[in-house]
């Protein structure tokens, strides 16, 4: 991999500056007066492996699932074949691997690498840095002045050696801006960076009854604070509700997918251009592009002629699926009297009104069988640390797209479990500093802004005592 450029040091150096004057921290002789965030937890990565509990043919599954996450995909050829016309990355676990496969975007990133696999000419988009977040880029406006909202792939297959024929160009991308925080660049395009996936079947799981309690519990004291919305609201409520059959939709940074196989559906046709039978059609339709049949992954039918049996059946959406379901959550550090003090104090300012401490599942949640309940699935605590629902997090994170019942400044109350070993922070990755990730919380409009002027006003050990405990998850 590349290393980073003295420019994108100097560039980060600066910008982590102007973000500690913006929070108020102050500086004497180049030390900073306030809490500090210490960085990615050390040691093993406590994640990454399968639930407990699972039975012999769940942990089957479960293993074929994570093989094929793995797997990189081409255009024609090989094994795996599909990739583009416009893709962003040619395997699932080149954006989901920090710290382990099911996580989020590594420190080191895996997609310049990606962009001249095979011979292609693609140009690197200027906020993909080598030290910066894997980022997905989407357009607010069409050329036209419609709305637009949705990816634009980063490369494409044009000049592979797998891709004969195919001619066609990479989005225009410029102006640049900060390479490192995605900053400062063309308006018109905002960024997303990957959600892990760690404890996603736990999530599926919960009973939508549950995300309504904890939504109504305590509603005054919430209100109180400025912590608004309605479940039923369409466009700007505090629960993402499917337009589907109305249940509560919970995946992705707006929570604008229902489960974790339109989940995968989704990500295999947006982010590596692979059609499936829950999208089959290419986003890209130009003559000369289209190498293979589509949908690009289907289910894999059982003949004499392929002896395909058991995991092998299946498509590839249904074994992410699979694998996406029966991932354990992230493992936490042991407590320390740091760390239990910064959990108090996190629940003591509000945080926890959002930031939910823990769900459980509900009574009998089936995997493979629909009259035996998985064990691993069924009355299992969900210690994510969010509520599930949209809220308005203001003017300075909006990102002016609207999916589902998510406005242009509602996000998801991101999971906390597993933040510790995170490198980047909020949906574009603009910082790696819990502390100014803290801080980006406040601007005009945030539901936030309250709980973080309480933060501000601890002192600053408890302050350092709740960073501690974020990175404890």
């Amino acid at each position: 991999m590349q290393t980073p450029s003295k420019l994108n040091a100097s560039v980060l150096a600066a910008g982590l500056v102007l973000a500690f004057a913006a929070t108020g921290c102050r500086t004497v002789n180049g030390v900073v007066n306030g809490p500090t965030d210490p960085g990615v937890r050390a040691g093993a990565a406590g994640a990454g492996g399968p639930l407990n509990h699972l039975t012999s043919d769940e942990s089957a599954f479960f293993q074929d699932g994570s093989t094929r996450f793995g797997e990189v995909e081409v255009v024609a050829g090989g094994a795996n074949n599909g990739l583009g016309p416009r893709f962003n990355s040619n395997q699932c676990f080149s954006c989901h691997s920090q710290p382990a496969m099911g996580g989020t975007s590594p420190a080191q990133n895996p997609l310049p690498a990606v962009a001249a696999l095979s011979g292609a000419k693609n140009i690197v988009p200027w906020f993909i840095a080598p030290n910066g977040p894997v980022r997905e880029a989407r357009f607010k406006k069409s050329p036209d002045g419609t709305n637009d909202g949705e990816v634009h792939n980063l490369f494409v297959i044009t000049g592979r050696t797998d891709a004969p024929g195919c001619n066609i160009a990479q989005p225009d991308f410029t102006p640049a801006g900060n390479p490192v925080t995605g900053q400062g660049g063309n308006p018109n395009i905002i960024f997303r960076i990957p959600t892990p996936v760690f404890g996603a079947g736990l999530i599926e799981a919960i009973p939508d009854s549950a995300i309504l309690a904890n939504f109504h519990a305590n509603a005054a004291t919430k209100a109180a604070e400025g912590i608004s919305g309605h479940p039923n609201a369409f466009l700007s409520g505090n629960a993402n509700i499917s337009a589907n059959d109305g249940t509560i939709t919970r995946f992705g940074w707006k929570a604008q997918n229902k489960s974790l196989l339109v989940f995968a559906g989704e990500a295999y046709n947006v982010e590596m251009g692979i059609s499936n039978q829950m999208f089959p059609q290419e986003r890209d339709e130009t003559p000369g592009c289209l190498l293979v049949p589509t949908p690009n992954d289907t289910v894999n039918f059982t003949t004499t002629s392929t002896g395909a049996v058991n995991p092998a059946v299946l498509s590839d959406i249904e074994a992410f699926a699979d694998f996406m379901r029966m991932l354990a959550p992230p493992a936490p550090a042991p407590d320390t009297p740091s760390t239990t003090n910064g959990r108090a104090a996190f629940i003591s300012i509000g945080c926890s009104h959002c930031h939910n401490p823990s769900f459980t599942t509900g009574a009998m949640i089936a995997s493979g069988s629909s009259t035996s309940p998985s064990a691993a699935l069924s009355n299992q605590p969900v210690n994510l640390w969010s509520d599930l629902l949209v809220h308005h997090m203001g003017k300075g994170l909006a990102d002016g797209i609207t999916q589902g019942s998510a406005g242009p400044d509602e996000f998801r109350t991101a999971p906390l479990w597993g933040v510790g070993q995170r490198v980047f922070f909020l949906h574009d990755g603009r910082t790696s500093n819990l502390v100014e990730a803290i801080h980006d919380h406040k601007s005009p409009g945030s539901e936030a802004n309250k709980i973080v002027d309480r933060f501000n006003a601890l002192s600053t050990q408890d302050q350092q005592d709740i960073i501690n405990f974020l990175r404890s998850l």
